[in-house]
């Protein structure tokens, strides 16, 4: 039986952003927990004891203290049931949370070369130590079978698979640890329970819906996608922002070319946004925008939803 658990569904800054006066901001100062979102990532599971992260956020530490299904085993003294953690790119809301996993619990890390290399080149996530945590190089369109924290089989597939994307914000006019040439920087999952045929698909950001992608994901039971901006312009509108969401790396929700528009002819049992900026009016739930993704056939998730297949 497949669960997966969203642990968070913002983006970068979460909701409130520690910074930001938006409206969406102040709505959740103001109106409570029920409207705070931490970073982007979630949590799946074959047999509900052993868990793999997809991507991990700066707000991992309080993730894992929300989530009772990630605690340490009830009488150990250092314990995790998280067995891997899966980068699906190089941004500091994917990565950071590694930084939170260094009390010598073993786990592996599975990336693209591309994102490893990033790691390789900045000496602080030499913290996590390589007795402890190893570092496995994934590839495009080749799945792998993710190990339990001892070597076993988790009877779980990944098949990583690019998606229109661009490198990490901060490698902007620098060299790339990793080369220029290649996809590999940002990737999309498609998560399988080999038992039951049960899968999901896992894809928090993306530039643009294109017929290979939608072919990809079409039939499946349950598609988190990228939700960063309700549309392309958004942050500059809002005046927090001089970027577009595309230019970012990020296709819009809404617009002929968003995500909303162009996904919807496809057979898609659950579509969930991810990734949500805290300018995306989306989050509001009585926003017109929430109520238009939501007549769609969308989900705007709150952290801690737990899904089963």
């Amino acid at each position: 039986m497949l669960r997966v658990v969203v642990l968070g569904a913002a983006a970068g800054g979460g909701v409130p952003q520690w910074n930001c006066g938006c409206e969406g901001c102040r709505a959740a100062r103001k109106g409570g927990p029920e409207l705070h979102r931490t970073q982007a990532s979630v949590a799946f599971s074959g047999d509900g004891e052993s868990w793999f992260l997809i991507n991990a956020s700066p707000d991992l530490r309080q993730q894992l203290n929300a989530t009772p299904q990630l605690h340490p085993r009830a009488g150990a003294l250092r314990h995790s049931p998280i067995a891997g953690v899966i980068l699906t790119n190089s941004e500091v809301d994917a990565v950071a949370g590694l930084l939170s996993m260094r009390e010598s619990s073993p786990f592996t890390i599975y990336a693209h070369d591309k994102v490893l290399a990033i790691l390789a080149s900045n000496s602080i996530f030499n913290v996590l130590n390589e007795k402890h945590v190893r570092r496995q190089p994934i590839s495009i369109r080749e799945p792998f079978e993710p190990c339990l924290t001892h070597g076993a089989r988790s009877g779980l597939e990944v098949l990583p698979f690019a998606v229109s994307g661009k490198s990490a914000w901060y490698l902007e006019g620098k060299a790339h640890p990793g080369g220029t040439s290649g996809d590999g920087d940002t990737l999309g999952l498609k998560i399988t329970d080999k038992a039951t045929g049960k899968y999901f698909y896992f894809i928090a950001a993306c530039a643009d819906v294109t017929d290979a992608l939608k072919a990809e994901i079409d039939g499946a039971s349950l598609v988190f996608f990228d939700g960063t901006v309700w549309r392309d312009d958004e942050m500059i509108r809002a005046g927090l922002g001089h970027k577009t969401g595309k230019s970012m790396g990020h296709v819009a929700m809404s617009g002929d070319d968003g995500a909303i528009a162009r996904l919807a002819d496809l057979d898609i049992d659950r579509k969930i946004f991810l990734h949500i900026n805290n300018s995306n009016p989306a989050l509001l739930p009585a926003s017109p925008e929430r109520k238009a993704a939501e007549a769609a056939g969308w989900q705007i998730p709150a952290d801690g939803t737990e899904i089963v297949l």
